[in-house]
């Protein structure tokens, strides 16, 4: 029996509803699609990686769309939009009076979703004091709203999304590892889009359609070398901008024609990145311009890797291949402040 029959979904209603919004027929993207398919009807938690703007969001609603628990809440919450001092009462809610400007009972993102599933945007910006109340809401399925001692329970499905390396914070002590474990119960990792560059043409297409009727444009023809300089840039930041300049570009558009929303090769307008010639020319590019913002540092929380969404070993390894090291610093000039530590080596 098929997962739309085992639900009682008709076969039209589910294959118009099963990735909604989701573009693309990529076998990186195929694959990870059918990862959804398989750990949807279970129940199971599910940790969702990859970089910023690749879509976390959508596979998460994908995964509640095709699971029992379609029809019943799907509740979202972006740990990292939230200050430390709040996200407890967003998570668990409070009672009247809990704290100073408590001024009526909160219900909690946990509550709201009972029934149905959690969504818990950059999860791994949890600080490490809140982390032992989700393991055991995790686990237990129960907590108490801040300011009471009364128990609720609650039956609700937890995805989790990050783009930080989990496992790297948990060897720093940033992050529990029983509660590591608890959320990678089934991992589900995000291609960036310039590992799936088939997909780029019809995601175009998708946004210059959904974004001109919400203009009210009519696009009628994408250019040629608009859509080769789409398909060969490097999208560091996935998705999300590959949406964010087609909007710019629908807004550009005279005579039904999508303009080239990308800045010119040798641009002087340094705000924007240059548009590489090449993926290879784009990813250096991209790479060098964050160890500069970042002092060259590669670990840790404010490294390079991290800004990049990528590990430190991956990161080395890149350099290398792209031929990428530091610049010499004169003997006897290291430019290094008092208290200054060395970035890491690349060996």
């Amino acid at each position: 029996m098929g997962a739309s029959q085992q639900f009682g979904y008709s076969n039209q209603d589910w294959k118009e509803r099963r990735f909604e919004q989701i573009i693309g027929n990529s076998a990186a993207l195929e694959a990870v699609l059918e990862q959804v398919e398989r750990v949807a009807p279970t129940g199971s938690t599910v940790l969702i990686q990859g970089e910023t703007g690749t879509g976390k969001e959508l596979i998460a609603h994908a995964i509640h769309n095709i699971s029992p628990r379609y029809g019943q809440p799907f509740v979202r919450l972006n740990c990292a939009a939230i200050p430390l001092d709040l996200l407890e009462s967003e998570l668990f809610g409070h009672e009247k009076g809990a704290f100073t400007g408590a001024i009526a009972q909160k219900t909690g993102r946990f509550e709201l979703a009972d029934k149905g599933t959690l969504f818990l945007d950059e999860v791994g910006d949890i600080p490490p004091a809140l982390q032992p109340k989700l393991l055991r809401v995790l686990q237990e399925q129960e907590f108490e709203r801040l300011g009471s001692a009364r128990t609720h329970k609650v039956d609700v499905r937890l995805v989790a999304a990050t783009h930080r390396d989990l496992t790297e914070m948990v060897k720093r002590g940033e992050f529990r590892s029983d509660l590591y474990y608890r959320l990678n119960v089934f991992p589900v990792l995000l291609p960036p889009l310039r590992d799936r560059g088939e997909d780029i043409p019809c995601l175009v297409m998708h946004f210059v359609e959904m974004l001109g009727r919400r203009m009210g444009k009519q696009i009628e023809h994408v250019p040629t070398t608009t859509m080769s300089a789409l398909s060969s840039y490097h999208w560091p930041g996935n998705i999300r901008e590959l949406q964010n300049l087609i909007e710019r570009a629908v807004i550009l558009s005279d005579d039904g024609v999508l303009p080239n929303p990308l800045p010119p090769v040798g641009s002087q307008d340094l705000t924007v990145p240059r548009t590489a010639t090449t993926l290879r020319d784009s990813e250096r590019a991209v790479i060098l311009q964050t160890l500069e913002r970042v002092g060259w540092v590669i670990g840790g929380p404010k490294g390079a890797a991290t800004k990049l969404g990528l590990k430190r070993t991956t990161l080395i390894h890149k350099m290398q291949k792209l031929g990428i090291s530091r610049p010499r610093i004169p003997s006897g000039h290291d430019g290094m402040g008092p208290g200054q530590a060395h970035p890491d080596s690349m060996h």
